[in-house]
């Protein structure tokens, strides 16, 4: 079910129209016109058409559904760490990574008015890294599906004691006032995105690039298991960046874990280490290789 403000109404019914004549320009976002994924989808794809979604799985499914040739969704920010639900989707989805974009995040504080206010709206990541901002002028955070979103809501409550915390694209779109600029708590914020497709890049498109890849497993439930899997990476000289682990189901006997590696499967040291990680795997699924937008270490 969607919640989109009025002023944010009229926006998505124009983006979405014009994806909708050339769904395979169109790149499918969370959130309302204006949020950090809009940004992010036209820097990635400047000529793209923006598909404005109310929820990640809404997002999944347009191009799922064939009504977007790709997503970009954030998954990790450097301050306030991985988005909530992402690594329970990407793997249900169907879809494969086929690119990731790096992209600086900037909040302003935004309202009818200059205040003061009582409390500002906003997606969740936005608030954990615009807490101390907010802590020191007494401003109450108050969660929303997203960052833009929250800016629409304020426009249309037209309540001079409430503010929103989104990018400044969005205070020109709903036509709020930016009582203050940057108001993020550090400067070196930034959020790792995915870009998302119904096929996955052939890896011998990325022979002498260098190259990501992402995926999914669950060690059998054995002693040092965890261990042995991961040993082949080490003796294969392969660099793991990422490795989270997250529970499936409530009863906490499986633990699932999601890692990055730099390599793509073709390269025989990339192979060798993902058929040992498979031997000692209940599961593993691929979830995608693609060109690193940015170096690791």
């Amino acid at each position: 079910m969607e919640s989109f403000a009025a002023p944010a109404l009229a926006l998505v019914e124009r983006m979405r129209a014009a994806a909708a004549s050339e769904p395979d320009t169109a790149i499918a976002f969370q959130g309302a016109p204006g949020a950090n994924s809009h940004r992010a989808a036209i820097e990635w794809e400047p000529g793209c058409l923006p598909l404005p979604c109310f929820a990640f799985e809404d997002a999944l499914e347009a191009v799922s559904a064939g009504r977007a040739g790709s997503a970009i969704i954030p998954i990790e920010n450097s301050r306030h760490g991985r988005v909530a639900d992402i690594h329970f989707l990407l793997p249900g989805s169907g879809l494969a990574i086929v690119a990731e974009h790096f992209m600086a995040i900037h909040h302003a504080l935004m309202a009818v008015g200059q205040g003061p206010f009582e409390a500002a709206y906003s997606h969740p990541q936005a608030l954990g890294q615009s807490r101390a901002f907010l802590r020191a002028r007494g401003i109450v955070p108050l969660s929303h599906a997203d960052t833009a979103g929250a800016a629409a809501y304020v426009a249309e409550r037209r309540d001079p004691s409430i503010a929103a915390i989104a990018p400044r694209l969005a205070a020109e779109l709903y036509g709020l006032d930016v009582v203050e600029d940057r108001v993020e708590d550090a400067e070196d914020n930034m959020t790792r995105f995915v870009v998302l497709a119904r096929e996955p890049l052939d890896p011998a498109r990325l022979v002498g690039e260098v190259a990501m890849t992402t995926f999914v497993f669950e060690v059998k439930n054995v002693p040092a298991a965890l261990y042995k899997a991961l040993g082949g990476f080490a003796t294969n000289g392969v660099n793991m960046t990422k490795l989270e682990s997250y529970q499936q189901g409530a009863s906490f006997a499986a633990t699932t874990f999601y890692a990055d590696i730099i390599g793509a499967p073709d390269d025989p040291a990339v192979d060798r280490a993902l058929e040992e990680l498979a031997f000692h795997c209940k599961e593993l699924r691929v979830l995608g290789s693609y060109r690193q937008a940015r170096a690791r270490g």
